[in-house]
């Protein structure tokens, strides 16, 4: 049986904390880039929540680590700007991702995709423009982001969709403007928005 090793002011205090570093790991990420000036969007995640948070701030999640979509030809000025802030570069299974620490996981990593790859068996990602710019930093439009959702259609994907749809930012317009495939995906989650 497993028990709490840490609980009260600590329990919080860790929970406050994990919140926070993908917070700042997300800051940190978007002043390199900007200062860098390469063009990108965040993605993933990250995405989804400043979405959500225009409609109903209630209806955030968290998210664990932090997704960033640019050019491929981007690639290798990224890798100096990241580096050059003390971030660390790795790829793994293709992926390229930066973390903080050599050691740390890729569950703290800063993930990076790439326009027009295909992830999975989906369609090419989408270019980072046009984008939406808030005060913080930049992201695919919404119908771009539910496009990517659709796409990887993980777990993950299906529950921010259904958030979307519980919000009224996703309808029954909407499966209209994708591919069949992913017109398929859509209708299924707006048939059964529960799950």
């Amino acid at each position: 049986m497993i028990k709490f090793q840490y609980t009260g002011d600590e329990l919080y205090a860790r929970m406050e904390r994990a919140v926070e570093k993908v917070t700042q790991r997300l800051r940190k990420t978007v002043e390199v880039i900007e200062r860098a000036q390469i063009p990108y969007a965040v993605i993933g995640g990250h995405a989804v929540r400043a979405w959500v948070a225009q409609v109903d701030e209630a209806a955030v999640r968290n998210t664990r680590d932090v997704d960033i979509l640019i050019r491929p030809a981007d690639l290798p000025a990224l890798i100096t700007a990241m580096t050059s802030a003390g971030f660390h570069h790795r790829q793994t299974a293709g992926l390229d991702m930066f973390v903080e620490e050599p050691d740390a996981s890729a569950r703290d990593g800063i993930h990076v995709l790439l326009c027009g790859n295909v992830e999975r068996d989906g369609e090419p990602n989408p270019d980072v423009e046009p984008n939406t710019q808030t005060d913080n930093f930049r992201t695919v439009e919404l119908s771009s982001l539910v496009r990517m959702k659709l796409n990887a259609f993980r777990d993950k994907d299906r529950v921010h969709l259904r958030d979307m749809i519980s919000l009224g930012m996703i309808d029954e317009s909407w499966p209209a403007m994708y591919p069949e495939k992913l017109k398929q995906r859509l209708q299924e989650l707006l048939d059964d928005p529960d799950g």
